[in-house]
């Protein structure tokens, strides 16, 4: 579809009043909630995950400081140019800018935010400003010298429905679209708070504790190996390379040197910035893995920053909290309650998927 596509180069300047454009301060609210509620609002910062939602609050609100369907971008930091629309309504913390679009649909403002997401900013160089933003060039569709928003419009419409369609598949495939859970794993959850837990070492879990190597941006070829480094957006898979370095197994477990902890599932390579766990003697399963992941996490929260770095060699006798029988981990209990969860959040995802093909169909009508 893009082959056929007339592009035209416009200044961000020239299309937007980018001086309206606000930036977030280092304000403090006082009600900080971890999940929303009816009466919460989302609050925006720099972060990358969770299309920046930081946290909700529920704090009262003067309407100029709340915004809605717009787009931000992250201002500071090592992914600094991160662009995410925003349907809901929601106000903002730091090293955050709303790049404020009136008139636009919510299918250009993707199209557009994809574009800008692409500028050349990021690393702890290149932050975004209104200065520079003003300046940026980017291309756009055009028909007859003016900007195609019906293409733009269309293209995303399509976009959409064939990732609803791959997910729908891949839901089939791994049996993810059935979210009815089991006796067992309802039995699992009710008695979760009289499950006996127990400390081990690291060490105990896993065979192979060893820390990435270093690979500059730079140096990285093109290719089809994930290579992981320290972050959390994209799980921490910055780029797909050819490079001859060492690779890691699939089911395996990578921490970052801010403790940030990923299980991963396939072969990958991973920077000296990330320490990689897995064990080749006792073959445990996704599920007891994924609960693994969890426990690390736990056990690693809030301890690693900039000032104070993580190395896999320092962890050997670190200890993670698991379900113990017996003087011995429960591996059973582990993945019956990690199906249950998965099953209790994937139950949202089947039901959006249904309602979205629901929709598709009766337009085709």
């Amino acid at each position: 579809m893009l082959q056929n596509v007339e592009w035209g180069e416009y200044r961000l300047g020239d299309l937007f009043d980018v001086d309206s454009w606000v930036y977030g301060k280092n304000k403090k609210y006082f009600t900080e909630l971890k999940y929303s509620t009816s009466k919460s609002i989302s609050v925006v910062s720099g972060i990358t995950e969770n299309n920046g939602i930081n946290y909700y609050t529920e704090d009262k609100l003067s309407e100029d400081e709340i915004f809605e369907s717009e787009l931000t971008i992250t201002t500071r930091g090592e992914y600094s140019g991160t662009v995410f629309y925003h349907p809901e309504k929601f106000v903002l913390a730091n090293n955050i800018l709303v790049m404020i679009i009136p008139n636009w649909s919510k299918n250009h403002k993707i199209f557009i935010g994809s574009i800008i997401n692409s500028l050349s900013y990021g690393g702890y160089s290149g932050y975004p400003r209104k200065e520079t933003l003003a300046n940026d060039l980017i291309l756009l569709p055009t028909r007859k010298g003016e900007i195609d928003f019906e293409f733009m419009d269309k293209f995303i419409s399509e976009l959409e429905a064939q990732r609803i369609s791959e997910l729908e598949a891949y839901l089939l495939v791994t049996n993810l679209k059935d979210y009815s859970l089991t006796e067992e794993e309802k039995h699992a959850l009710k008695e979760f708070e009289n499950i006996v837990w127990e400390n081990y070492y690291y060490k105990d879990i896993f065979n192979h504790i060893v820390q990435g190597r270093r690979l500059t941006k730079e140096d990285q070829l093109p290719g089809n190996i994930p290579f992981v480094m320290s972050g959390t957006t994209n799980t921490g898979v910055v780029n797909y390379i050819s490079n001859p370095v060492a690779s890691f197994p699939g089911n395996s477990i990578t921490v970052d040197i801010f403790g940030n902890a990923f299980y991963r599932n396939y072969y990958f390579g991973a920077g000296d910035d990330t320490g990689v766990y897995w064990n080749d003697r006792i073959v445990y399963s996704k599920e007891t893995m994924l609960f693994f992941t969890t426990s690390m996490s736990k056990s690693l929260l809030g301890k690693y920053s900039y000032g104070k770095k993580l190395r896999s060699s320092q962890s050997l006798n670190f200890k993670m909290q698991l379900p113990s029988c017996n003087k011995q981990p429960n591996y059973s209990i582990m993945e019956t309650i990690i199906s249950a969860i998965q099953k209790l959040v994937i139950k949202d995802v089947v039901e959006y998927v249904d309602r979205k093909i629901e929709t598709t169909k009766e337009v085709c009508k």
